[in-house]
């Protein structure tokens, strides 16, 4: 999953960033609101983390205009301007969360999972498909006997957005949109190597090269 941090705080830009990759997402960061409008039309994420007091453009009027240009991203609201009026505010806007300053990062966690299984259109906080159980804090997979392997962040990155995504023809240009940050590592060869590993440690017969088109994930084996 690929995430847009928009923050204007440096310092805490760069400790929520590095709590959220190491919990597997990729993630962009911006200070700037202007920036952030740019990058919320012409890129590809799963969610946005949105400050409201940003230089160059306030987020509730980068809000404004994602949702008025049509862009249906999730979008997490987070401020320290967190008046019942100003929640509402946010809310009207389009945004789909908001959570108040100061705050602990588990609940930033816990509510961007939630966003993000709705999102998808899951219910339940258990990510398993085909026999296979998404351990997300620990980043490992667990087999249907039992059996439990350990991924590397791109390769738990990509079963994430297959298991969220079963049964859909994914092209290679919308995996890496999906699991790099900014431009990195966004080589078509690169992707088939991790995509390789992976089928080595959950089955071969699950991912289906669909040539020309990209892979599927199978929800049944």
């Amino acid at each position: 999953m690929r995430l847009l941090l928009v923050e204007d705080d440096s310092e805490l830009a760069a400790g929520i960033a590095e709590d959220l990759r190491r919990e597997g997402y990729a993630v962009d960061c911006t200070p700037d609101g202007i920036e952030a409008e740019f990058l919320g039309r012409e890129e590809i994420y799963d969610a946005v983390i949105l400050d409201l007091g940003l230089p160059g453009r306030p987020g509730l009027e980068v809000l404004h205009n994602w949702r008025d240009a049509g862009l249906t991203t999730p979008v997490l609201i987070l401020t320290a301007r967190d008046a019942w009026s100003e929640r509402v505010a946010g809310l009207r806007a389009g945004a789909d969360d908001y959570l108040g300053k100061p705050f602990h990062t588990e609940e930033l966690s816990a509510r961007l999972q939630a966003l993000l299984r709705r999102s998808t259109g899951r219910a339940s906080a258990e990510l398993a498909v085909a026999g296979l159980l998404l351990d997300e804090e620990r980043q490992m997979v667990r087999h249907p006997d039992g059996a439990e392997t350990q991924l590397t962040g791109i390769e738990f990155r990509l079963l994430r957005y297959f298991m969220t995504h079963a049964d859909q023809v994914l092209s290679k240009s919308r995996l890496t949109d999906h699991i790099y940050e900014e431009d990195r590592g966004r080589d078509s060869n690169v992707l088939e190597v991790y995509v390789r590993r992976l089928r080595d440690k959950i089955g071969r017969d699950l991912i289906e090269t669909r040539r020309g088109q990209g892979y599927l994930f199978r929800s049944r084996r």
